[in-house]
């Protein structure tokens, strides 16, 4: 408070000075929320603010165990039970959408979405026939989404799942002596026979439905590609 003395232009009366400083244009030292604090505006008119004191429980007496356990039996402790949250798919891709992969062996190649797996993966094809991409899992960081999309409602994918794509256990390996040790042997990758069956079925559901729009065969066939001036940032996918 400034005394009346202090300031002449004024009638004689105490002056109350803000606490609240400018530290800049437009910035002040404390913000709403420590003003309004420091001012007791929280604490409204005709109601009942007084704090409540907190009734004592009384507690209970834990007396000693009668008897003793012969042997030291570790406490069992529960376990933290973990719930896997479902992963949110992108309002942009849609079963039928056409996505660009981004990474990976098919890089820069179409594909088309089927549906979202459990493992929130994405269930993509080529087709197979069209660019060689088979059907596949893929991780929506790794797409772009286009504005092309598909009517797949009569495809069936209901038996395609994250079990589909399990890897076949191999047999314990022997232990390999002398020459055999530096013997370089390629394996090569052998596709079971159902999986080939169900990527026949798929694209035999799929070419009829491309076949139906024009010039879509040659877009999911083309592979994409950025020339010097061509910024992603700018294209309408």
């Amino acid at each position: 408070l400034i005394p009346c003395d202090s300031v002449s232009s004024f009638p004689c009366h105490e002056m109350a000075i803000s606490r609240n400083k400018p530290l800049a244009q437009g910035v002040n030292t404390f913000g709403r929320h420590k003003s309004a604090s420091k001012n007791y505006r929280h604490f409204k008119k005709g109601t009942n603010n007084k704090i409540k004191a907190k009734e004592a429980v009384p507690l209970k007496k834990q007396g000693e165990p009668r008897w003793y356990a012969a042997d030291d039996v570790p406490r069992a402790i529960p376990s933290r039970k973990s719930h896997a949250k479902p992963t949110r798919l992108r309002s942009s891709i849609t079963p039928g959408t056409v996505l660009i992969v981004l990474a990976g062996r098919f890089r820069g190649k179409r594909v088309v979405f089927l549906k979202q797996l459990a493992s929130g993966l994405l269930l993509v094809t080529g087709p197979y026939k069209i660019n060689g991409v088979p059907i596949r899992r893929l991780n929506q960081a790794y797409v772009i989404a286009t504005s092309t999309k598909i009517d797949v409602s009569s495809v069936d994918v209901k038996s395609i799942d994250d079990k589909f794509f399990a890897k076949a256990k191999e047999a314990p390996k022997k232990k390999k002596d002398g020459e055999e040790f530096f013997e370089q042997k390629e394996e090569k990758k052998v596709i079971s026979d159902a999986r080939k069956k169900e990527q026949s079925r798929v694209d035999g559901a799929l070419l009829p439905l491309i076949k139906k729009v024009p010039q879509l065969f040659h877009y999911l066939n083309a592979k994409f590609t950025l020339t010097n001036g061509v910024y992603p940032h700018a294209i309408k996918f």
